[in-house]
């Protein structure tokens, strides 16, 4: 991360804080001009400097000089936010490394001083995942080229892999964090659900098409014993179409036969691209029911949770009936049950339905019943993927 430094010239001193030039004028509210370079220490040829001069009151251009740069660099005013000048030139493609002054004038009189560190050129980069990085299907996954070194000049790459739905376009975005590389060119681009295990060939093309590098990628679903197997999930409950998820119930919530009732659903982890795919299935619903992610400021607070409202069938027998939720690309399966009334009846349970207990669930793994993740611990990777929260049920 490239960071900042002040150079500070108070007026009257008759020299710099960083050399023996006398001041000029500064009217900053403290008598000085302020010298801010920001992406100036540890720069590579090519990157980008941002100065920033303020304080400056003496009449004329103000302008910078350094033997970083081809020529004299000219600061344009503040549009906005008070008085100052700014600008963002780039290092010379073949300047030596080495430390370098940069002086700022004013009218040609130099009023503040500081230095330009460069390091090495370096050959480009392409980066899809760190060495031993598994990445799980529905994850987020981060791409980069770094292409700043001389002589390269191409403005559009392109990634594809048998991992992707399509190939994916590399852009340069001069806001974002790598501002000062103006030939940084990212994609951020999430893996289907349905991708199968296995390691998976990454392919970097440039405008021409012609293939630049290649990059493993291995993806492979979580497993049983794995930090991130099952999230921790409770669900699903119901509450009226009227009603708010915080009066959710998962038992004995009863429901006229072709009247309507929201599903929910609650997950402290759930997998990546969840929010997308989540339903409720019942034989008393007119159809599966979508489950979406509550992102209003009700939600705030509570653990990711997901609903949806539901059609009940017209002329159901009363009684209980199933409601199933399935996640975790089918490692969890949770079932509870719904009390169905007739349309015209009162509220009361048939006999029949009293040999239903509690809510029942089932993790899915290899085909044998339930077990739960341990751990805890957090992984972040810059532009790449989601942190992966290890909990205990």
């Amino acid at each position: 991360m490239k960071w900042t430094r002040a150079a500070v010239v108070v007026a009257g001193t008759g020299a710099l804080w960083l050399g023996g030039i006398a001041a000029a004028e500064a009217d900053d509210g403290k008598g000085g001009v302020h010298l801010l370079l920001n992406g100036a220490f540890g720069s590579r040829p090519g990157e980008l400097i941002d100065i920033d001069v303020r304080g400056i009151r003496g009449h004329g251009d103000v302008t910078v000089t350094s033997p970083v740069f081809r020529h004299r660099i000219r600061l344009a005013p503040y549009a906005n936010d008070g008085r100052g000048h700014h600008a963002r030139p780039a290092i010379t493609m073949t300047v030596k490394p080495g430390t370098y002054p940069l002086t700022v004038h004013v009218g040609g009189k130099a009023v503040a001083e500081d230095k330009v560190e460069v390091k090495p050129a370096q050959r480009p980069v392409f980066q899809v995942t760190s060495p031993g990085d598994v990445l799980r299907p529905g994850e987020r996954l981060g791409i980069s080229f770094d292409d700043l070194y001389p002589g390269e000049r191409g403005t559009s790459f392109t990634a594809t892999s048998p991992a992707f739905e399509r190939p994916v376009r590399l852009k340069h975005d001069p806001n974002g964090g790598d501002w000062n590389n103006p030939r940084m060119f990212t994609a951020l681009v999430a893996l289907p659900t349905t991708v199968k295990d296995g390691t998976y060939k990454v392919a970097l093309a440039g405008p021409d098409g012609r293939r630049i590098e290649e990059k493993p990628l291995e993806v492979r679903a979580a497993r049983s014993g794995d930090s991130d197997y099952v999230g921790r999930v409770r669900g699903p409950a119901f509450f009226p179409a009227s009603g708010s998820p915080e009066k959710a119930r998962t038992r004995d919530h009863k429901v006229a036969a072709g009247g309507t009732v929201n599903v929910l659903w609650r997950d402290s982890w759930p997998d990546p691209g969840e929010d997308e795919r989540l339903t409720a299935t019942s034989p008393a619903f007119e159809r599966p029911v979508p489950l979406k992610r509550d992102d209003s400021k009700a939600g705030d607070g509570d653990v990711p949770r997901y609903f949806g409202p539901a059609r009940v069938r017209s002329g159901l027998e009363a009684g209980r009936y199933p409601v199933t939720v399935v996640s975790h690309h089918g490692r969890v399966k949770k079932t509870g049950q719904l009390f169905i009334t007739s349309a015209s009846a009162s509220a009361s349970a048939p006999a029949a339905a009293a040999d239903d207990g509690p809510d029942h669930t089932m993790l899915i793994a290899g085909g044998s019943a339930g077990v739960a993740a341990v751990g805890a611990a957090a992984g972040v990777l810059l532009l790449r993927r989601r942190a992966r929260l290890r909990t205990s049920p």
